[in-house]
């Protein structure tokens, strides 16, 4: 691992594949590789860059590049500090409605090994719909207050939970059709657009500069990165993948888009996807 250089473009595999009419610096509109080329084109990337790392062991994010790091996750997963909020994640699942009916009952199976389908493209709305999102319909459609898609005590707890309960399922994100790609090409331009006064992209830490060391971090690489949220960092501090979207828009020093809002949930479809066929683990530590 060596510290993190400021680069404008790829390398020659994602040149090739995954940026093809789509550069970092540019501004094309469309790309001509498929969703699976781009997928592919990365896992291409990260085995020629970490060859000893298996790819069920992206979902671990930078701890599959430290030993130490991963022995530190492990000793805490073992009590984590947070099973109270996953608890009460649980109340809120389960809570029955003024009409008796519950978000567990507006999922198939009570919620088990449904999370990996998300974000899914919904064409009667022309708009991809994310696994909050579809909380947010369930309580929308029975009458009850949607929750906000920042605030930790609803949203965040109730996801800590449920999404427990596809442990184990394999993602399984789908773009199907011109208008669904589309949306998928909006998350991948925005993806790869330089933003902020840093004037950094997301692909600029998570793809070329992947397992490289920014301050005291090792980036992590952009597949395996969706498979287990919400996050505990330091052990009680909750982050919804929106939240961490925000905040490091914010560490650019760039506005960022709201939590819930098209331009993340079309971010979240691109990302998720390159992540198909991993197994999902959510509620986690991170420091």
């Amino acid at each position: 691992m060596i510290p993190l250089r400021r680069t404008n473009t790829l390398t020659n595999t994602l040149k090739g594949v995954l940026l093809a009419g789509l550069a970092l610096t540019g501004a094309a509109e469309q790309s001509l590789a498929s969703p699976e080329q781009d997928r592919a084109a990365l896992v291409a990337l990260y085995r020629e860059k970490f060859p000893a790392v298996p790819l069920e062991n992206y979902v671990n994010g930078a701890l599959m590049l430290s030993r130490d790091a991963q022995a530190q996750f492990d000793s805490i997963m073992e009590f984590p500090p947070f099973l109270g909020d996953i608890d009460r994640g649980k109340t809120l699942w389960e809570r029955r409605f003024r009409n008796g009916k519950s978000l567990a009952g507006c999922f198939s199976n009570g919620g088990r090994n449904v999370a990996g389908n998300y974000p899914y493209y919904d064409s009667g709305g022309d708009e991809v719909v994310t696994f909050e999102m579809q909380i947010n319909r369930c309580l929308r459609d029975n009458g009850e207050a949607q929750f906000k898609y920042d605030d930790k005590a609803t949203m965040g707890i109730v996801t800590a939970y449920a999404r427990t309960l596809s442990d184990g399922m394999r993602v399984d994100v789908r773009v199907e059709g011109a208008a669904a790609l589309a949306k998928y090409e909006q998350g991948r331009k925005l993806y790869f657009a330089r933003i902020g006064q840093y004037n950094f992209a997301c692909a600029s830490c998570h793809m070329d500069n992947a397992g490289k060391i920014l301050r005291t971090e090792i980036l992590s690489p952009a597949v395996g990165q969706t498979t287990h949220w919400p996050v505990f960092r330091g052990g009680d501090n909750l982050n919804t993948l929106h939240m961490r979207y925000r905040r490091c828009m914010e560490q650019m020093r760039a506005p960022a888009f709201a939590a819930g809002g098209e331009e993340l949930n079309n971010l979240e479809y691109f990302h998720s996807y390159l992540s198909n066929g991993l197994p999902m683990r959510a509620s986690i530590y991170r420091k």
